[in-house]
């Protein structure tokens, strides 16, 4: 008698059926419906704080955006940066207004970018699995998340890093040379944007070095090389001439030179943590750790992984020793990066399954604590305005002892007023004037420069001095920011001790933890 097959067990003909049902699933229905639940679940987070106040470097920005298109570049060459996000925030405020919150959705627009973009990246790149893991991580990315609600260009220096990588490995890796013009391009916008272009660029040259040891074909991989990297430069000629005089005029002298605690910015900063940061490398390292082996060694998956690591550690070893002459190293520089690292975490968690799938579930859970990295307090200012502004009368005077931080004043105080700093009188408090900043504020003498301001103000008028908080503070060991505690402490006492000034106010009455820059104030009368 024949033997009869048993019949398939109702739980195996589940997932089997259920595995099919998905695979029948159009690409287009999988990429929208992740991208859908992504997008709203980040729109949440990075909206936590969308209204909370500017520090400083937000005023500023915001402060250089108001002025015409045509004298943001004239401007910027006093400021140091380049004109790329000024002009877009010139044009977004022009629609949208120059709230904090409207100001602030135009970087959550760029942010929120990312994530399709980080997705069709990882997908075009690595598969359809590894794309749907780099919009997860682009979507809930600590870093992304925080600068979404900050008027600065670190967002834009995201999207341009990650397409610049992309456009990097689909061109000079996989042969598709119509993405060498993406390369160019956003490369070129890079530069256009932030400083940290020229490091991401010059680390993108040590990257095509395993590239170049791998290719078959170098003479071609060259000629791209220079057509992409001239394409770039081109595009960049007509900002050389800025850049020169802020090279030579301009500089960073409120940082110290970085010391090796590199790592530990780059864990807690960028990625969210320890905890983020253990769980996504151990994860890649399963998922890619058979390419670092001599049986892989040329093949076109090793290229891209090592592709992906120099990329990223070149620029910032970069940035590192370029610090060290004319410092430049803090956090929220790393954004360019950002981008390359998380494609290579999404490869590798891709590659790695189940563990790949269990370290994305908890670099999610990690991040649900938002304010524990997203500041909603960065400065008091608006606590003092509303302080302060019923007692301000038009042709009153405003002094700040640290002299970037006269725009956030301009800001939040009412119009008509006059503004000072350590320097002296400001005639435009929209941006801080860099140029030589740290050799003019050694050369201003205390009594002689407040002599010159108090010679300004009229009886009747009253002076705001407007102080930081400094106190135990360690981040104040550059030259810059201790010669201001410095200053900041012999313009009060003048102020104090002067007999024509009669204090009559004090803000804020309650102060709340700010995590740039706090700041207390003292309203003066001038009696004579």
């Amino acid at each position: 008698m024949a033997a009869v097959a048993a019949p398939p067990r109702p739980a195996a003909r589940l997932r089997v059926s259920l595995r099919e049902r998905f695979e029948l699933v159009p690409n287009w229905a999988i990429a929208g419906g992740v991208l859908i639940v992504v997008l709203a679940a980040s729109v949440f987070i990075r909206t936590r704080y969308i209204g909370g106040e500017f520090w400083m470097d937000e005023a500023i920005t915001t402060g250089i955006a108001s002025h015409s298109l045509s004298a943001i570049p004239g401007i910027l060459r006093h400021d140091g940066s380049p004109p790329l996000f000024y002009v877009l925030l010139h044009v977004w405020m022009s629609v949208f207004g120059s709230s904090e919150s409207a100001t602030h959705a135009l970087t959550l627009v760029i942010g929120l970018l990312t994530i399709p973009v980080g997705m069709w990246a990882g997908w075009s790149l690595f598969g359809r699995r590894a794309g749907l893991m780099a919009a997860v991580l682009f979507a809930f990315s600590t870093f992304l998340t925080q600068y979404a609600q900050e008027t600065r260009m670190y967002e834009l220096m995201g999207l341009l890093g990650l397409l610049v990588a992309t456009g990097f490995i689909h061109g000079f890796i996989y042969r598709r040379r119509k993405y060498l013009i993406l390369f160019a391009v956003c490369e070129a916008l890079m530069l256009y944007t932030h400083a940290w272009g020229m490091f991401f660029g010059a680390g993108s040259v040590l990257a095509l070095i395993p590239v170049y040891l791998a290719s078959s074909d170098r003479r071609g991989l060259l000629r791209d090389a220079a057509m992409a990297y001239a394409g770039a430069g081109i595009l960049f000629l007509p900002w050389v001439p800025n850049f020169i005089y802020q090279a030579t005029h301009t500089g960073a002298p409120w940082a110290p030179p970085p010391r090796f605690g590199a790592p530990v910015l780059f864990s807690r900063d960028l990625i969210g943590g320890d905890r983020i940061t253990i769980g996504l490398l151990l994860a890649t390292v399963v998922g890619l750790g058979s390419l670092f082996t001599t049986a892989y060694r040329r093949t076109r998956d090793a290229t891209v992984m090592w592709t992906l690591i120099v990329l990223p550690v070149a620029t910032l070893l970069l940035a590192w020793l370029a610090s060290q002459i004319t410092p430049a190293f803090v956090s929220r520089y790393f954004a360019p990066v950002l981008g390359p690292i998380l494609l290579l975490a999404a490869w590798g968690l891709s590659r790695a399954r189940a563990v790949g799938i269990v370290a994305l579930a908890l670099s999610v859970l990690f991040v649900v604590h938002i304010s524990s990295y997203t500041p909603q307090y960065k400065s008091d200012m608006r606590d003092i305005s509303g302080e302060m502004t019923p007692r301000l009368h038009a042709g009153d005077w405003v002094i700040f002892a640290q002299p970037e931080e006269v725009s956030l004043g301009w800001y939040y105080l009412p119009p008509g007023l006059h503004y000072a700093n350590t320097l002296g009188p400001v005639s435009d408090p929209t941006y801080m004037n860099w140029v030589f900043a740290l050799k003019r504020l050694r050369a201003a003498s205390p009594a002689a420069t407040l002599a010159r301001v108090l010679a300004m103000v009229r009886p009747g008028e009253q002076i705001l001095y407007v102080r930081s908080l400094t106190e135990g503070a360690k981040n104040w060991q550059a030259s810059w920011t201790q010669l201001v505690r410095r200053r900041s402490a012999q313009w009060g006492e003048l102020l104090s001790n002067d007999p024509s000034l009669k204090p009559v106010a004090f803000a804020p009455h309650t102060y709340r933890p700010a995590c740039c820059v706090g700041n207390s104030a003292v309203l003066y009368l001038k009696t004579s």
